[in-house]
Order: C-alpha cells, then structure tokens, then sequence
C-alpha cells in the first residue's frame, strides 16, 4: 500500500528525514514512536505531499506520488487524523458521518445533507465501529473528547480511505478513552481491511494497538519490531523509553 524509500527531507541545514525507508503492507497497521523533534510529522507531511522531500520516493499502490498535491493524494484514498478532532459540533454524531458518505457521491460540506438520502446501513456500521450507535442523536458539541475522536476516525473510514494517518490520536484521554480508541484501531485493521500509520509517544496505546512498531531517533529508524522486542532495545531504552524502563 505504502513504500517510503530513502526519504530525506531538510530545512535549511537541518537534517529532520534522513534516507528513511518504510514499508507498510496493505490491510497492516503500524506504530512509529520516537520522541518530539524526531521526524515524526514530518514524514507525515511529506506522506500527505504536504512538504516535498528533497529525495527519495513515496509509493501508493505502486505509484510514485511525489510531486502530487495534497488534494491529489487524498482523492487517491489517504486520510489524516490531527491531534484536535476535526467535527461539525453543531450537528448530530450520525449527521458528522453522513457527510463524509456524501462526499463518495460527489457532495461536500454540511450542505451535502440536503436532498440527500445517505446508506442508512453504512452510516449505522460505522457508528457500531466507533461505539456511538447509543448517540447517534445528540449534538458532537454535547459528548466527550474521546468520543469525538472515535467519531472523527470514524468519518476518514465514511470516506472511503484505504490509508489512514493517525496523529497522537489518544492526546489528552483518559485510561478507558485511550483503551477505547485501540479497540476502534484495531476493528478498523481487522474487519474494514484498512491500512493504519499510527505516530505516538504513550507507551501504554502503543501496546494496545497490538502492531509492529518503527522508532524513529532525529530522522532515522532506529529499532523495528513487536512491543516486547522494542521495549528491550537499548538504543531505544536510551534514546526514548529512559533508562527507567
């Protein structure tokens, strides 16, 4: 689905990518940890045709899309998850995934929902999927930070995306909200088939999402492998878990 080989990326005399080589099958789910100012949004920039790379390749489906716009690379199945949800607080949960429904027929924004009659049955899946099919009729002004985030993931699916980005989905939950969105994650890898780029730095997520991990260190890749494998590294106990771990 996705193949980044030898991606750098610099500003000015800042190396923040340095020849990083990724590889993410379709239908998998990976974790990049590494700690702030490693590289880690920035690959995502660069994934998403944000920032260009100053060399290398990203490959979707075999397809060099270097060079594309952002725009470009959406429309070919990529979506982004940002740390603040991205909702229309002022409609209903159902209503927030009925847009994105909309779009694959061609229709955008909160306006799309006029005269539209949405698949009732895909609408109801996804609400399954992201545990708000009970809140289906209340405002996203009026539920919780945790469940605006299952929502909002839940609405890049409503679009019909085969590889979805996700920024520190977990920032700022709680236990059981953090507990929660690993659940959704891994639903969305296991039953709709999704391929799943997930950048963190809570170790705790990390081990829920039960999926191979990279760690990234000022722009390299640093330890590749399972959670007990990673956690053991000693570059990576050094680098990011410290040396309490």
């Amino acid at each position: 689905m996705l193949q980044l080989a030898g991606i750098t990326k610099r500003f000015g005399g800042l190396v923040v990518l340095d020849g990083l080589n990724l590889t993410l099958p379709k239908g998998a789910m990976q974790c990049i940890l590494g700690p702030n100012g490693c590289g880690k949004t920035t690959l995502f920039n660069v994934v998403t045709g944000e920032f260009p790379p100053d060399g290398g390749e990203v490959r979707l489906g075999g397809r060099n899309v270097v060079g594309l716009s952002p725009h470009g690379i959406s429309r070919l199945g990529v979506a982004r998850k940002f740390q603040v949800p991205g909702v229309y607080p002022e409609l209903s949960v159902a209503e927030n995934i009925e847009i994105p429904l909309a779009a694959g027929a061609g229709r955008y924004g909160p306006l799309s929902l006029l005269g539209y009659r949405p698949d009732a049955a895909r609408r109801d899946r996804l609400l399954d999927l992201c545990g708000l099919a009970g809140k289906a009729g209340e405002k996203v002004a009026e539920i919780a930070h945790g469940e605006k985030q299952r929502l909002e993931i839940a609405m890049l699916v409503a679009r019909d995306a085969e590889l979805i980005l996700l920024d520190e989905p977990t920032a700022g939950m709680s236990g059981a909200e953090t507990s929660a969105v690993a659940s959704l994650i891994r639903r969305l890898r296991d039953e709709e088939g999704k391929s799943i780029l997930v950048i963190e730095h809570d170790m705790n997520f990390v081990r829920q999402l039960e999926c191979p991990i990279i760690v990234m260190v000022r722009g390299k890749i640093v330890a590749e492998g399972r959670y007990e494998e990673v956690s053991r590294d000693p570059r990576v106990i050094e680098s990011y878990l410290g040396k309490r771990h």
